[in-house]
Order: structure tokens, then sequence, then C-alpha cells
């Protein structure tokens, strides 16, 4: 096994264990309605080497997905919101694209991509993973107010601890 693949599978545990362990258990919020979640396991998708297939990071997303349902006993929500997010990662690392294209062994982390590049990308997969996650838990679009405000509080704590890890991870930036 290449030192990428037990990379990204150290990764995995690493980032799901964390997701279902300790941030599963903090959320934030006033009079029984909690508002700021923190969903770090996106990253775990976003952080997949640039030339892995569409259809194996969809499966990982949907694998991932299914784990996060396993613990949250929300079925299937995590896993479509996973799966959709997969799916918009190749667009999103297309709307991204440097002029020179990416390196064929390129990661998309900090230290190879420069801070700007990855804020931008965790920030737009992040919003639309966060986005549809609440737009699917809530169901409706009676509480457009309620799903806007608990994507952009989950999303601002989510992001900043994203970064923050990242950071830490990668001390060479």
């Amino acid at each position: 096994m290449n030192r990428f693949a037990t990379r990204n599978i150290v990764r995995f545990l690493v980032y799901a264990f964390v997701q279902v362990v300790l941030f599963k258990r903090i959320s934030i919020g006033f009079e029984e309605t909690y508002y700021i979640h923190f969903y770090i396991y996106p990253i775990i998708i976003l952080l997949l080497p640039f030339k892995t297939p569409r259809s194996l990071v969809i499966f990982l997303g949907f694998v991932l997905g299914l784990l996060i349902d396993v613990f949250y006993d929300s079925p299937g929500v995590h896993a479509a919101t996973c799966v959709l997010t997969a799916y918009l990662r190749d667009y999103i690392l297309l709307l991204l694209k440097p002029t020179e294209g990416y390196k064929a062994e390129g990661v998309p982390v900090i230290e190879q991509m420069g801070i700007v590049w990855c804020a931008s990308y965790f920030a737009i997969a992040m919003i639309a993973h966060l986005l549809v996650y609440y737009s699917i838990e809530a169901f409706s679009f009676v509480y457009l107010d309620e799903i806007i405000l608990k994507t952009l509080l989950s999303f601002l704590a989510s992001f900043f601890i994203v970064i923050i890890t990242q950071l830490l991870v990668n001390p060479k930036y």
C-alpha cells in the first residue's frame, strides 16, 4: 500500500472518530434550538488527492455518510449530503483550478496549494454541504430562515476548526 493510501485511511479513521466521539456531543444554541454544530467530516472527502477517480470519491462519500449516519441516528441524511459533496468536488476543483493546473501527485492541502486557495475550496464545499444537510434535515422550506441561520453559524464554527486543524497538521506553512 502506498503512502497516499495509508495517509488517507488514517485521516478517514481519525476525522470520523473525532466527529462521532467529540463533535457529536458539542452543540451550541438557546431555547431548545441548537444553531451551531461542528461538522468536520466533509474534509475527508475534500483532502483526497486530485487524481482520485470521481466514482471512488463518490463511493467513499457514501461510505463516510453511512458511517456518520449510524452514530447520529439520521437514516441517510449524512450519506446523501456526503454523496453530493463528493459529486460537487470535481466542479469546485475545476472552478478553482490554477492557470498552471494541478500537479499529478497533488493533494489539496495548505502546504501545496496555499491558504487562500484551500480556504476558498473548503468554504465553497462546506457551505454547500451544510446547506444541503440542513435542508434535508428540515425537509421543508417553511424553516428557510432557520436553515440559513444554522448553515451560516455551523459553517463558521466548522470552518474555523478545519482551518486550524490543517495549519496544525501541516506546520511548514
